[in-house]
């Protein structure tokens, strides 16, 4: 949604696309309060529904003649830790996260190679470069798009299509509130990791400084009008610290810190 505002307020014409459409209410108002909602038009697209892709993004195309930025930024949380992950669940998250954005992109492709140009903006997350204990499902998925998306620059360039990286931190997002799953194994009373997952929550929710998602919504509308972006931004401050611990310190130092700052010890 932020993103959506922010790229109209910039003059481009937005297709917010959304599994479900009543949920736009707070778009819809947001865009007609900044005099900005004849910018924005709302469609319906369940991006884990893959037939339906390629057609939707046919379908935009023909309405307006091209498809200039592409922003990838669907997804949803699955907290648990690696043991109790059921592999639907993790299907799951590897499917909304992962699959998803390489089918929506994969259908914009086309489009841009008939133009020569385009940007294609995937948003992964600070755990796509620094993997998270706790949510070991959502860094795989985030670092599978990583990878795809690195290697999908160096195939895309010589089309005049550019394609960028945005990694945020912690930001005030249904990520990790209202879009948050919790592997199912992780609540029951018989999970070994149940004690674990209770800590680790209760650090998600109360301890993580979360700042406003407008941040990255104002990156990203940045990157748009660069003619030449960079592979990699990463943004919040907790993921320019994480990413540069992780770099800096020694593995069994890194991971010691990380399980201690988490509170996941087994004798905590």
């Amino acid at each position: 949604m932020f993103s959506a505002l922010e790229l109209a307020r910039n003059g481009h014409r937005v297709v917010a696309t959304m599994r479900n459409l009543a949920k736009r209410t707070q778009l819809d108002e947001l865009a007609k309060q900044g005099g900005i909602d004849r910018n924005i038009e709302v469609r319906k697209l369940d991006v884990t529904d893959f037939p339906s892709i390629r057609p939707a993004i046919d379908s935009i195309a023909q309405a307006y003649g091209q498809i200039d930025v592409l922003v990838n930024n669907a997804g949803f949380a699955l907290g648990g830790f690696a043991e109790d992950v059921e592999l639907p669940e993790l299907r799951e998250q590897m499917e909304t996260n992962f699959f998803a954005h390489t089918q929506v992109t994969r259908a914009a492709i086309p489009v841009m190679r008939r133009q020569r140009s385009g940007l294609i903006i995937m948003v992964t997350s600070i755990s796509g470069v620094c993997a998270q204990a706790g949510i070991s499902s959502y860094s795989a998925s985030k670092w599978a798009l990583e990878g795809w998306s690195e290697a999908l620059r160096m195939e895309c360039l010589p089309l005049g299509i550019r394609v960028a990286i945005v990694e945020p931190g912690a930001f005030k997002t249904d990520i990790w509130d209202t879009n948050v799953h919790i592997a199912e194994a992780s609540l029951r009373e018989d999970s070994p990791n149940r004690e674990r997952v209770r800590r680790f929550r209760d650090y998600a929710q109360n301890k993580i400084v979360k700042r406003d998602a407008s941040e990255v919504a104002t990156l990203i509308a940045k990157i748009t009008q660069d003619a030449n972006p960079n592979l990699r931004y990463v943004i919040g401050p907790d993921a320019h610290i994480q990413k540069w611990l992780k770099h800096l310190l020694p593995w069994k130092l890194y991971e010691k810190l990380i399980i201690r700052e988490l509170g996941i010890g087994e004798t905590d």
